[in-house]
């Protein structure tokens, strides 16, 4: 590739073919007074490497991947998996990326739950199948949580709630 430039401003580039194209180009567009300022035809240059532009490109964007990965969960909740478990199996993602995924776009599930969101920020919700595993992976007693659940109260910083079968 060639690219027709002015000689006195090199970088300023005013067409860009193949070096005979570009020569009728030239010439045609002199004798129409239409290019009155001396040009010259350039073999054009290979424009640098940047390693740190590339990378960035190949980096997936979270939100086409959280769509996609909604999209497989909802796939299979629509063909009979209606618990965190089998969506699990069925999808292959950790339970805790679908059980973040279920209650961010609010699926409804099959099976009776224990739901702690965060209380300052409302994207960390933890669940458990009972209030002993949701007790342990919050750091809180059983007995608190399931206290906490009946009047909309905080544990540890959560908001509990039960989330009953549908």
């Amino acid at each position: 590739m060639y690219a027709v430039k002015t000689i006195d401003q090199r970088h300023k580039v005013l067409a860009t073919g193949d070096e005979p194209e570009l020569h009728r180009l030239v010439l045609a567009k002199y004798q129409h007074g239409e290019w009155q300022f001396p040009v010259v035809i350039e073999p054009e240059q290979a424009q640098p490497w940047d390693d740190k532009e590339y990378l960035a490109s190949m980096r997936p964007d979270p939100e086409t991947e959280e769509r996609e990965q909604i999209k497989e969960i909802r796939h299979a909740h629509r063909a009979g998996k209606h618990t965190i478990r089998a969506l699990t199996d069925e999808t292959g993602y950790i339970t805790k990326r679908v059980s973040y995924l279920v209650h961010k776009y609010s699926l409804p599930l099959r099976n009776e739950y224990w739901r702690a969101e965060k209380y300052n920020d409302p994207n960390e919700i933890i669940t458990g199948q009972t209030v002993d595993l949701l007790g342990d992976k919050i750091g809180a007693p059983a007995r608190s949580i399931r206290q906490a659940s009946y009047s909309n109260g905080i544990v540890c910083g959560y908001y509990i709630s039960r989330v009953p079968k549908v």
